[in-house]
């Protein structure tokens, strides 16, 4: 039987789940550096918007709020053009992502990385110099690009190249790097934050990890997949022995891969007309809803104004960014802990366990803060008590850090078959940043509002997401990216559309 051009049964189509080799290793990790530029932006703007040079040049209005004696502590930073510097990275990154996979697959993935490294550079370079906000503006634009090439191409690369076995390992190596991204930020940020010219420092240091991954991306080979949907056979041939490690069984999965191109190519269908097929009903829902809900978890407006939040509740300048370091830390070690158990124990159970215990965790920084601060936001926190909502911000981006962190990226990069894969990543991508885009945007105006009913409301959605991943994910470690479609012909919803 064929479902979409793919033969359907119960059994893996081929036997190619490759091996663990040097090469695969070293490929992997340079191709998972692309996550540094994503990190460090993720990282460096909330410290910025803390520091008094930044405020006083481009927010002052922000400033003279901060030192008001009876300011509301919830509303301090409510600034729309202060948010608008955060969130206007975000909304180029959702339009560089919507073509991107257009320049995948025509360019593919590894050059489409070299491009969004060198907008990524040029960004970083007219932040550090901005001289007015329009500057500030057009530099995380530019910013936004880079960063939108670069996460459509390399959760794809990953899964393209890494053993089926330890594909979930290997793709967690891009989280990583984000996670590595965000604290080097936030050490940077402590180091400069008493220096007048400290944020320009921050902001332009930015094209250090700019140009590690772009050059390490011009060193690396495309994926074998790439090379065959684009003809280059001989490259992809060569670029095969070298994942593998040897040249046995490379012929036969190489004839697998320009089978599956053809099948592809002979449809000659639009693929954002193709995604909407009924048959990829459940691919679309899960490129749709996991990163939406990956950011309603509200991890990175956090980690966006981290320092802002530890500042908000009591915390100093200096002890604000050492606690978003501490933050950082926690949720970098807790990705390690995923790469471990991804492949062993699959990516239901990870999901299901880090929801929960982000669940408790924003439930109870609500009740704290509620319990302290008072309805109005105005009573002084102790610092015990700031200290226990920064343990527990821990315990939650622990949490996220092995769960929803790593597995939003694993997930849409694996689900797809090779004829739709890049534009299926685009979807997750774009879908990702008009998410952070609408919470970076309104999360300041949130705190103001909501207060602390404002971790009550992304617990909410964490409830949500956990029924969601129960109930419509099935689980798909360990299975050939050209076998994914058995895992939805089993599923007791899927089924009825595959």
């Amino acid at each position: 039987m064929a479902v979409g051009g793919f033969a359907v049964n119960d059994e893996p189509v081929n036997g190619f789940n490759g091996k663990i080799t040097a090469s695969v290793v070293v490929t992997c990790i340079v191709a998972a550096s692309s996550g540094l530029i994503f990190g460090y932006d993720i990282g460096i703007s909330g410290g910025v918007t803390t520091m008094a040079p930044f405020l006083k040049k481009f927010f002052p209005s922000v400033l003279r709020k901060a030192s008001g004696a009876k300011t509301n502590m919830y509303c301090v930073y409510d600034s729309q053009v202060l948010t608008a510097f955060t969130s206007s990275l975000y909304i180029a990154g959702l339009a560089a992502s919507l073509v991107a996979s257009r320049v995948s697959a025509a360019l593919g993935r590894r050059n489409t990385m070299v491009l969004g490294g060198c907008t990524f550079l040029a960004g970083a370079a007219i932040n550090g110099g901005a001289a007015n906000i329009s500057m500030l503006i057009l530099g995380r634009i530019l910013l936004g690009f880079g960063v939108g090439f670069t996460n459509q191409a390399t959760p794809v690369y990953l899964s393209e190249v890494a053993p089926p076995k330890w594909r979930g390992a290997f793709n967690t190596g891009f989280q990583f790097f984000i996670g590595i991204g965000v604290v080097s930020a936030n050490c940077i940020n402590f180091g400069t934050a008493k220096h007048t010219w400290g944020w320009r420092l921050s902001l332009g240091l930015a094209i250090v990890p700019a140009a590690i991954m772009t050059m390490g991306a011009l060193l690396i080979s495309d994926t074998p997949t790439s090379l065959v949907e684009r003809g280059k056979l001989e490259q992809a041939r060569k670029s095969l022995i070298k994942v593998r490690g040897s040249e046995t069984d490379v012929d036969a999965e190489l004839a697998e891969l320009i089978k599956y191109s053809e099948v592809g190519k002979a449809a000659q269908a639009e693929p954002f007309v193709t995604i909407f097929e009924r048959q990829y009903r459940p691919h679309l829902v899960m490129s749709i809803a996991i990163p939406f809900f990956q950011q309603v978890t509200g991890i990175n407006v956090i980690a966006f104004y981290a320092p802002v939040l530890f500042q908000s509740v009591g915390f100093g300048n200096d002890s604000a960014l050492i606690a978003a370091i501490i933050l950082g830390l926690v949720n970098l070690g807790s990705i390690l802990v995923s790469t471990g158990v991804v492949d062993r124990y699959g990516r239901r159970f990870l999901f299901i366990v880090g929801g929960t215990q982000m669940f408790i965790c924003q439930v109870a920084v609500a009740c704290v803060l509620a319990s302290t601060t008072g309805v109005s936001g105005t009573k002084h926190i102790s610092k015990e008590n700031a200290i226990l909502v920064l343990v527990l911000m821990c315990i939650y981006a622990a949490g996220f850090g092995w769960s929803w962190g790593p597995l939003s990226w694993l997930i849409p990069s694996e689900i797809f078959p090779m004829k739709i894969r890049p534009t299926g990543q685009s979807i997750s991508v774009a879908v990702n940043f008009a998410t952070t885009f609408g919470l970076s945007q309104t999360f300041l105006t949130m705190l103001c509002h909501f207060k602390y009913g404002t971790f009550l409301f992304y617990a909410g959605w964490i409830v949500m997401m956990t029924i969601f991943i129960v109930l419509f994910l099935p689980e798909t470690k360990g299975i050939p990216l050209d076998s994914m479609y058995t895992v939805w012909k089993r599923h007791w919803y899927w089924r009825r559309f595959v």
